[in-house]
């Protein structure tokens, strides 16, 4: 929000598509030593470098690769009930498609998830836990030097088969914590976590080195998991085998010997990703996954989770995978985990009306003189009356809102499509042009760069409005 603002000149990189179309409005394509720049946000790039792409048979080809494998899923299972939900979530995925099947041909790999070989119903059931870290002890004298730290309480929840659920809230309320507990990492520290019989866990974590060995290369880690889990898992367990699997993650040649504390970043995540997929997981628990990853193998892992037929939890801050991939969402916080009923957008909101709400507490602390603590306990209680008050302000606000946003998207829709025109007249002024072809574009660019100055300078004023409203 604030960098939509800034008056300045700003070059920016990411692998965050929906920050990059909220903040750019050029972007600059680097590939094979060549920069080409093009008018508009990231996903108007998509949509040209689509158009250029589809003129070449391969990436064609791979593009109905890729709807054809997504449209068989549709088609065989939403008729069906139980899966109503996960068909739904690949037809978003499909819907997708056209526009990230460029990035999905120049991605290094593109992978899928095999099926699960059963799926529990329920996969999991917790009744009454909490859940932090358990009280260490002091090694010479067995004597607790730190007590148990409780992050979340309450917690009752149950797991599906399907489900795809998101993890939301904010940084230190607990996400990675009712994860890691999930994923046998920790304990509860009170009630009770049954899992559904032959539940079997993919565990993407949030620092991939809590999986990894440093000093261990790639082979070892597989040969290594495959020895602990022996026949659990139905795949072929040698050496050459492994050797190939690992290959179509693009860990070929020397690089399988290649110690995992020298690979960068991203080869750490793919690692992690293909030790995942060789499991047969019925139930994936991913802990910001994308952290590490480039924008097309973000895409080609919405892909493959699209097209994964068991559960899914997901932590992460890509809110693009969040809406390609997930059907509801969790929230974590103030100690509790409850269901969160709204989107993505929604969320925006709650974090915004939360941080409001924990500045304004800090403030008040910070003036209110010291006071017995009863008293304090007791202006800490609403009233009804209070409390229907702060509802009718909350619905007097969004009353408010309503008109405002609709307004806002129509004058982003017509943003997207001058800068469109525009971009298309800026392609046709590079190619050699009759001089009368070019007086006309050069007056319609002129119109267009007024009509857009216009409709910048209402969309600022209604995103102003939309803030003092908001709170």
């Amino acid at each position: 929000a604030w960098l939509q603002k800034y008056a300045g000149t700003m070059i920016v990189i990411s692998h965050d598509r929906e920050f990059l179309d909220a903040v750019t409005t050029v972007t600059l394509h680097i590939d094979n030593a060549q920069l080409t720049r093009y008018g508009g946000n990231y996903s108007k790039f998509e949509d040209m470098r689509a158009l250029q792409m589809e003129q070449q048979q391969t990436a064609f080809s791979k593009q109905q690769d890729k709807i054809a494998h997504l449209q068989k899923f549709i088609d065989r299972f939403k008729a069906k009930a139980s899966k109503a939900k996960q068909a739904q979530s690949r037809v978003k995925a499909l819907e997708r498609m056209e526009r990230v099947a460029p990035l999905l041909a120049e991605a290094d790999f593109t992978f899928e998830f095999k099926e699960p070989g059963n799926i529990p119903n329920p996969m999991l059931s917790i009744t009454g836990a909490s859940f932090g870290y358990a009280p260490t002890e002091d090694d010479t004298s067995h004597t607790p030097a730190a007590p148990a730290k409780v992050i979340l309480t309450g917690v009752n929840r149950s797991v599906q088969g399907g489900q795809r659920i998101g993890i939301l809230g904010a940084n230190g309320q607990g996400k990675s914590t009712l994860v890691k507990t999930i994923a046998r990492e920790m304990g509860a520290l009170a009630g009770t976590v049954t899992e559904g019989k032959g539940l079997s866990i993919g565990y993407f974590a949030q620092q991939e080195l809590d999986v990894l060995h440093p000093e261990s290369n790639p082979l070892e880690h597989m040969i290594r998991m495959a020895r602990d889990l022996g026949s659990a898992v139905k795949e072929s367990t040698s050496e050459q085998s492994l050797r190939g699997f690992l290959g179509s993650f693009n860990f070929s040649g020397d690089m399988v010997k290649q110690p995992v504390g020298t690979m960068s970043g991203g080869e750490k995540a793919r690692l992690v990703l293909a030790m995942m997929v060789w499991q047969r997981p019925n139930l994936l628990l991913l802990d910001e996954p994308t952290n590490h990853l480039d924008l097309a193998t973000r895409e080609a892992l919405a892909v493959a989770l699209n097209e994964f037929e068991g559960t899914l939890m997901l932590v992460s801050h890509d809110r693009a995978l969040l809406r390609s991939v997930c059907d509801e969402f969790w929230l974590v916080g103030r100690g509790v985990v409850k269901d969160f009923d709204g989107d993505l957008d929604d969320y925006q909101r709650y974090l915004l009306d939360e941080a409001k709400r924990q500045r304004e507490e800090a403030k008040e602390s910070a003036q209110k003189p010291s006071a017995p603590a009863p008293a304090l306990a007791a202006a800490s209680v609403a009233t009804p009356t209070a409390t229907k008050q702060d509802a009718e302000a909350r619905q007097q606000r969004a009353n408010r809102l309503k008109p405002l946003k609709r307004e806002l998207e129509a004058a982003e829709t017509s943003l997207a499509q001058l800068n469109t025109e525009k971009s298309a007249l800026e392609a046709r002024m590079s190619t050699p042009l009759p001089a009368a072809d070019i007086a006309d574009c050069g007056k319609r660019l002129k119109a267009l760069a007024d009509e857009l100055q216009s409709l910048e300078e209402r969309w600022l004023a209604l995103s102003d409005e939309l803030e003092a409203v908001a709170g």
